[in-house]
C-alpha cells in the first residue's frame, strides 16, 4: 500500500514525480505530497490530504525548479488523512540546525512508539500522528552522530556519513518499510531501502527513478533494478550502488522493462476497471501462450523448478491467497481434484500464517497473488517453506517479493492491473490453475484423449470471453434497474460457487452495496431469511452437471417474491420463464464456466457502481497492493 516516486537527474523533478504518483494512485489515495531540494539547500515540501488532484493544484502554484525530489501517495495506517500526516516527513531538531532529511515510507513500523519516546528525549518534536515520522528523526539522529564522529567527511556521497546514517537507523526499525530519503546537504543523493515493501529503480542515461512498482517508469526508463529485502540503493545522477544492510556491496541485476506508457493509461475507456475487463480475451491468451502441448496433451511450465518425478510424489496441495486470489484458489481446488484426483486444501493466507496445521510430507504450497507483495500471503509462504515444504507462486508481477521467495512459480503475464478491484488477474489465475490441473492430471491418470479435450476447450476460451463481453449494453440496463438495492445475494454451485463469492466481492468493493455469495443449496440454511421483494439474487446457472439442482434453488427464491438476475446459457427457456432478468453467456464446458461467468458479474458491479457515482478505480478504504497486516 502507498506509492513512492523519486527522481534524480537533469530534468524538472516535480513534474515527473506528480506524473509517477498519478500512475501509482491506485496504491493509496487519501493524501499525497512531494519534497524537492532547492538550489539554496532548502527542503521544500508540499502536501495535501485528499486525492492527488489537490497536490497537483498546489504544485501548479509554483514548486521550485529542482532536479531531485521524492513523492508519496498514501493509504493511511496510522493517523487520519490530513495535511500533517501526509508524506514526506521531515527529520531534524533545533540543536542540529533544523530539518536535514525528508523521508517517504511505505509499510508499518511496529515499534514506533518506543522509538518516538526515545527521540523525544533527544529533543525531537513530532508534528504528525504517523509511525513514519520516527524514521525521519531517527535518520537525522544517526546522521548527527556520524557527522560528529567522522574525522574526515568524504565528498563522495556514496561513502559518506549520510549513507551510514540510513544503514545505522534501519536495524532499529521493527516492521516493514520501503523508504526513500532525501538530504538537505546532499543535492545529488537519494537513498532507498526496503524490507517487505517493494521498491524498484529505473535506470536512465544520467538520471534515475525510484518507485514502489514499475508503472511510473514506463516511457522514462527501459531498464530496471528490483531491490531485495535488506538492500539499500545509493543513487546519484551518475551512479547506482546497491548495498546489503549487513554484508556490504552487491552487484545489482539489471532487467529490461517490458512496459509501455500505453499499458498504464486508460486509452478510450472511462475507467481502468472497464479497460481491464475488456482486456481479458488477450490476457487469457497471454496466460496460455506457450504453455499448451498438443504432442503430449498437457501443459508446459518453465519455472516450477521441480522435476516431473518430484511432482509425481506430491500427494496433497495447499492453495493460499487473500481476497480475489482466494476465490481463484477455490476454482483451482475443484479443477485439480477433478483432473488429478489430488486432495487440495484452500487456506486464507492471513489465517495460515498463524495456524500450525499438520502438513505431511509430500505437500506442495501454491501462493496465489496478483501483486506478489501481499503481506499475509508472503508470510504464509515463508512459514510453509521454513517447515521444509516446496513452495510455488502464481503471480502477475515479475521480480516481486513472493516471486523471489518461492522455490518456483508461474507468471500470469496479464500486464499492469491498475483498477483496485481485480478483474483480469482473477481470470488469468483461474486459467493458470486450469493448466496446472491439466498438468497434474496428465502426470497421474488422465488419458491422452482427455488431455486433448481439455486443451481444445482452453484454446476456445478467449473467443468465448470476447462473446461474453457483448452483453455489456444489456448488463448496463439491468444495473440501472437494481442500482438502489441495499443487499444482493450471489448463488452458484460446484465450479460456479467461487465465482458467486467473487461477484459479491466485486459489488461490495466498488459500489459499497452489501452482497454475499453462497453455494445455491446452502441458501435455504439461513440466508433465505434475507429474501424479499427488494433483495435481488444473482444466480450463476449455465447448463451443466448441476443445472437442474440450481433451477430448484431459483424457484425457492421466486416462491418468496425475490427478484432474480440469472447468468445463463443462450436461449434457456426455463431460466427465461423464471428469472426477472437474464444475462446470456456463451456455453462452455463446466470447468471453464467460472471464467466466462466472471465477465458479466464484473460488468454488473462496474455499471452499478458508476450509476451510484462511485469511484470504481479507487474505492474508499481500499488499496491495490496490501503490504501491511
Amino acid at each position: 500500500m502507498c506509492g513512492i516516486v523519486g527522481y534524480v537527474g537533469f530534468r524538472r523533478a516535480s513534474g515527473l514525480i506528480v506524473e509517477g504518483l498519478r500512475r501509482l494512485e491506485y496504491r493509496g489515495y487519501d493524501s499525497a505530497g512531494l519534497a524537492v531540494l532547492e538550489d539554496d539547500g532548502t527542503l521544500s515540501v508540499w502536501k495535501a490530504a485528499g486525492r492527488l488532484s489537490r497536490l497537483e493544484s498546489l504544485v501548479k502554484s509554483g514548486v521550485p525548479d529542482s532536479s531531485i525530489g521524492i513523492g508519496h501517495t498514501r493509504w493511511a495506517t496510522h493517523g487520519p488523512p490530513t495535511d500533517g500526516n501526509a508524506h514526506p516527513h521531515l527529520g531534524g531538531s533545533v540543536r542540529a540546525a533544523g530539518e536535514s532529511v525528508a523521508v517517504v515510507h511505505n509499510g508499518v513500523i511496529e515499534n514506533y512508539r518506543s522509538l518516538k519516546t526515545r527521540l523525544e528525549s533527544e529533543g525531537y518534536v513530532f508534528r504528525s500522528e504517523t509511525d513514519s515520522e520516527v524514521i525521519a528523526h531517527l535518520i537525522d539522529s544517526c546522521l548527527q552522530r556520524a557527522l560528529a564522529c567522522a574525522s574526515v567527511v568524504t565528498d563522495e556521497a556514496v561513502d559518506g556519513p549520510y549513507v551510514m546514517a540510513v544503514r545505522e537507523a534501519l536495524p532499529h526499525l521493527r516492521g516493514t518499510y520501503g523508504l526513500l530519503v532525501l538530504f538537505r546537504d546532499q543535492p545529488e543523493l537519494l537513498v532507498a531501502a526496503r524490507l517487505g515493501s517493494p521498491l524498484v529503480v529505473g535506470v536512465g542515461d544520467g538520471e534515475y527513478f525510484v518507485a514502489s512498482d514499475a508503472s511510473p517508469l514506463a516511457g522514462h526508463a527501459d531498464r530496471i533494478v528490483y531491490l531485495a529485502d535488506n538492500e539499500l540503493a545509493v543513487i546519484t545522477p551518475q551512479s547506482l550502488r546497491v548495498i546489503h544492510r549487513d554484508s556490504g556491496r552487491v552487484e545489482p541485476a539489471v532487467f529490461n522493462l517490458d512496459m509501455a506508457a500505453s499499458d498504464v493509461s486508460m486509452g478510450d475507456y472511462a475507467h481502468f476497471m472497464l479497460k481491464e475487463i475488456h482486456e481479458q480475451p488477450e490476457t487469457i491468451r497471454a496466460a496460455m501462450r506457450g504453455r499448451l502441448s498438443l504432442d503430449d496433451a498437457t501443459a508446459v511450465f518453465g519455472g516450477l523448478n521441480l522435476t516431473p518425478t518430484q511432482l509425481q510424489r506430491i500427494n496433497r496441495i495447499v492453495l493460499t491467497g487473500c481476497g480475489t486470489s482466494w476465490h481463484a484458489a477455490l476454482v483451482g481446488e475443484y479443477l485439480i481434484e477433478e483432473f488429478a484426483r489430488l486432495p487440495v486444501e484452500v487456506e486464507y493466507a492471513s489465517e495460515l500464517r498463524y495456524r500450525n496445521p499438520p502438513i505431511d510430507e509430500g505437500t506442495l504450497l501454491f501462493a496465489i497473488t496478483q501483486s506478489g507483495e501481499t503481506a499475509d500471503t508472503l508470510a504464509a509462504l515463508r512459514e510453509i517453506k521454513r517447515k521444509g515444504h516446496p513452495t510455488l507462486a502464481i503471480c502477475n508481477v515479475v521480480g516481486s517479493t513472493i516471486a523471489k521467495a518461492a522455490d518456483g512459480g508461474i507468471y500470469l503475464h496479464a500486464g499492469p492491473e491498475i483498477g483496485v478491484a481485480s478483474t483480469k488477474a482473477f481470470t488469468s489465475q483461474c486459467v493458470v490453475l486450469a493448466l496446472l490441473a491439466l498438468y497434474f492430471g496428465r502426470l497421474r491418470h488422465m488419458s491422452y484423449e482427455k488431455g486433448i479435450e481439455v486443451i481444445r476447450a482452453l484454446e476456445q476460451l478467449p473467443d468465448i470471453v470476447s462473446e461474453a463481453l457483448k452483453a455489456d449494453a444489456a448488463i448496463q440496463r439491468i444495473a440501472a434497474k437494481y442500482r438502489d438495492a441495499s443487499t444482493f445475494l450471489y448463488l452458484g454451485r460446484q465450479y460456479n460457487f467461487p465465482v458467486a463469492l467473487e461477484g459479491a466481492l466485486k459489488l461490495k468493493e466498488i459500489s459499497y452495496i452489501h452482497a454475499e455469495g453462497y453455494p445455491a443449496a446452502e441458501m435455504k440454511h439461513g440466508p433465505i431469511a434475507l429474501v424479499d421483494s427488494a433483495t435481488p439474487s444473482v444466480f450463476i446457472i449455465p447448463q451443466g452437471a448441476v443445472y437442474d439442482k440450481v433451477i430448484l434453488n431459483l424457484e425457492e427464491i421466486k416462491a418468496r417474491s425475490g427478484p432474480v438476475i440469472a447468468v445463463a446459457s443462450p436461449g434457456d427457456r426455463r431460466v427465461l420463464d423464471l428469472a426477472d432478468d437474464v444475462i446470456e453467456i456463451p456455453q462452455t464446458v463446466d470447468f471453464l464456466q467460472p471464467i466466462v461467468a466472471a465477465i458479466p458479474l464484473q460488468l454488473l458491479a462496474y455499471h452499478i457502481a458508476v450509476l451510484r457515482g462511485c469511484d470504481v478505480d479507487k474505492p474508499r478504504n481500499l488499496a491495490k497492493s496490501v503490504t501491511v497486516e
